[in-house]
């Protein structure tokens, strides 16, 4: 029996000669959490999370060398932005990361439903695009420099190709799964190859489209900090290596911190604009 994503599962009645059990309301598989409770859940771990930081660092179980308490970390927050200007390394940043993957989204995208729709470019690229996936971009960061040396664009570039090949595969896996139904039907009712691409293909792949890029924005972050830590005088990553160098891990602490606020953000984001675009695909 199929059941249907927008309707809430709950647990099926217990038989009349069953011996009764204790069921948890808060463990039904499958089964919706009110907003309200699922706000209080996530801030709830975060403050578990730094409770135990705390405890294991102002109680003298870590040496600060190692790992600087939530207090040092916060102050050395401060210092960050009233003395060393550290706004500005967040902006370039996070321009760094919004340049990489929009260029790799622009091209990825059409060429990904391209191999989706047609079988034939799918078997000339699949297994170099498969190839190219499982190539770390930080390897290519000795290349880049010698060909764009150590400026934006060689940043800009590791983010490329660290999202380019993930996304032309992932969308091409999206568009193949269409239904075969609806491109039937549309065989039927007139509609040329153009039209089955641009009328059902397209608009049937757009909400996972749209989901795959909102990962794939995630797996950018982690790009740019591989870009920033070699040759670069701005950036997060510049800031946390020489952080390292002055062995001062509160501003290291703080800048991975501040990497995770601006992800957390910028996927909030880009789900409210997923759900707004492509509302019908969503669960009510």
């Amino acid at each position: 029996m199929e059941i249907s994503k927008s309707q809430p599962v709950t647990p099926p009645a217990a038989l009349p000669d069953a011996p009764k059990r204790w069921h948890n309301p808060l463990m039904v598989p499958l089964k919706p959490v009110a907003i309200r409770l699922r706000i209080g859940l996530g801030i709830g771990f975060f403050v578990l999370f730094v409770a135990v930081w705390a405890l294991v660092t102002l109680g003298g179980m870590v040496s600060p060398t190692f790992l600087a308490d939530p207090i040092t970390m916060l102050e050395q927050g401060v210092a960050l932005f009233t003395e060393y200007n550290f706004a500005l390394d967040i902006g370039m940043t996070v321009m760094r990361v919004l340049s990489g993957f929009v260029l790799a989204a622009v091209i990825a995208v059409p060429l990904g439903i391209m191999m989706g729709a047609f079988k034939t470019w799918e078997a000339f690229l699949e297994p170099f695009v498969s190839f190219c996936r499982y190539l770390p971009a930080s390897a290519f960061v000795p290349l880049l420099i010698l060909w764009a040396g150590i400026g934006e664009m060689q940043k800009i570039l590791v983010i490329f190709i660290g999202s380019f090949f993930q996304i032309v595969l992932m969308v091409a896996v999206t568009v193949s799964s269409a239904r075969r139904d609806l491109v039937e039907a549309a065989y039927t009712l007139g509609c040329s190859n153009r039209s089955i691409v641009r009328r059902v293909l397209i608009p049937g792949a757009a909400p996972g489209i749209a989901e795959l890029l909102r990962l794939v924005l995630g797996w950018a972050w982690t790009y740019v900090i591989v870009a920033e830590l070699i040759g670069s005088e701005s950036g997060i990553g510049h800031m946390i290596v020489d952080s390292q160098a002055l062995l001062n891990t509160g501003q290291i602490i703080f800048g991975i911190i501040i990497i995770g606020l601006i992800g957390l953000l910028s996927d909030y984001l880009f789900k409210r604009v997923n759900r707004r675009l492509f509302a019908w695909s969503y669960p009510a």
